[in-house]
């Protein structure tokens, strides 16, 4: 398949912004969805005397067509890392995501000294602007997890790089990356936290309680301040207790709060992951990996901010037992969320999708099938497997 190829995607369920298309079509068009319909319908494909133009593809009845999977919280994947800094390891991450349903994602840092988040930042942010490709998952911007968190919710953040909540600092680094930074992870409670949050709010970033001891009043502060979104929900932040609330509980009643969840069923048990979804509705909630660059690879033991992680069976922790990221795929969220709340599979599109695309503001391109946005389409096949990716309308991934 060329690069510029127009493509005619056939006789599949689409799954748009509205409703379920059955016996459906997809034209593609110079990377953009031109059209959709229905075979057969008022816009039957057979009427189109332009047919000649595409490429057609035709798949199983039963194949689904769902927006391509937006990952908010990624560190790395197939041996790469975002603070590796450099075009390669981007590049690699980019590669690979599309075999899991991910058409675009956030370059997610970790705290480290400043000299090292430095370079990851220039490198996104020269990534961002000069390498980026049809046919790879596209980086929206940079996830700032770290370094103004609090040492006693650190999870895997090295402790020792920790800093307060820097406003200074972070216009520095903002400035650095050319404004691609688009969400910060933080915590409220500490000395500058929330005059950092009301900065975020003003120039349109998204401040996230994440990594945070929090109680329920300083979060509801937080919120007062600008902050709308919670990172990975329960991990790395206050718990909550029949007494005080927490980070956990505000997160839970507060619907000014989207909330990242890890729904591998390690991070979070399958029955909380059911409880959560109860509480916020699909509307609430973006799925999320928080994977590390062991995700593709064997067991074994792989770097993650400077600090060895042993991954094994499906988990990767440090030396004293701290979950350490993930190796979740988004098409296995996908699948577990379907599985733990038996909820539809619209729902999750609302998720893993339509939710993050519309809180970093690319709706209008991202985030739902509909005509006129970027052809970033994913297909499943009964099982909700991946069959195949496109990113801006070139083929990303096929199954073999």
């Amino acid at each position: 398949m060329n690069p510029g190829t127009n493509i005619l995607i056939k006789h599949i369920q689409i799954y748009t912004e509205h409703n379920v298309i059955e016996n459906g079509f997809v034209k593609i068009e110079n990377g953009k969805i031109k059209e959709l319909g229905i075979l057969g319908g008022s816009s039957s494909i057979t009427q189109l005397s332009d047919q000649e133009r595409y490429e057609e593809i035709t798949l199983p009845a039963h194949y689904k067509a769902i927006p391509g999977l937006i990952d908010v919280h990624i560190h790395g994947v197939n041996g790469a890392d975002t603070m590796d800094a450099t075009i390669e390891a981007l590049e690699t991450m980019a590669s690979a995501l599309p075999k899991e349903g991910t058409t675009s994602f956030l370059a997610t840092t970790i705290t480290q000294e400043n000299e090292a988040i430095e370079r990851a930042l220039r490198n996104a942010r020269d990534y961002i602007s000069d390498h980026q490709s049809p046919g790879e998952a596209e980086v929206l911007g940079i996830h700032l997890e770290g370094p103004f968190v609090n040492s006693k919710r650190a999870g895997a953040q090295p402790v020792e790089y920790i800093v307060d909540p820097n406003v200074e600092l972070f216009k520095k680094w903002q400035e650095l990356s050319n404004d691609t930074i688009r969400l910060v992870t933080l915590a409220p409670e500490q000395p500058g936290g929330l005059q950092l949050i009301e900065y975020l709010k003003e120039n349109g970033i998204i401040a996230s309680i994440g990594h945070s001891d929090a109680t329920y009043e300083e979060v509801l502060d937080a919120i007062t301040a600008g902050a709308t979104h919670v990172t990975h929900l329960f991990n790395g932040m206050k718990g909550m207790h029949h007494r005080e609330p927490g980070v956990v509980g505000a997160a839970l009643l507060r619907d000014e709060l989207q909330t990242e969840l890890i729904a591998d069923g390690i991070h979070v048990r399958p029955e909380m992951v059911k409880l959560v979804y109860n509480q916020k509705g699909p509307g609430g909630l973006l799925l999320i990996t928080d994977a590390m660059r062991a995700k593709c690879l064997k067991n074994g033991t792989y770097d993650l901010g400077g600090q060895d992680v042993i991954v094994r069976d499906d988990k990767a922790f440090l030396h004293d037992g701290t979950l350490a990221g993930s190796i979740l795929k988004m098409d296995q969220a996908v699948k577990n969320m379907l599985t733990f709340t038996n909820c539809s599979l619209e729902s999750v599109i609302e998720m893993a999708s339509e939710n993050p695309a519309k809180e970093l503001n690319v709706f209008d391109r991202k985030g739902s099938i509909a005509e006129g946005k970027d052809a970033d389409l994913v297909i499943l096949d009964e099982n909700h497997d991946v069959v195949m990716t496109f990113c801006k309308g070139k083929l990303a991934f096929k199954r073999e």
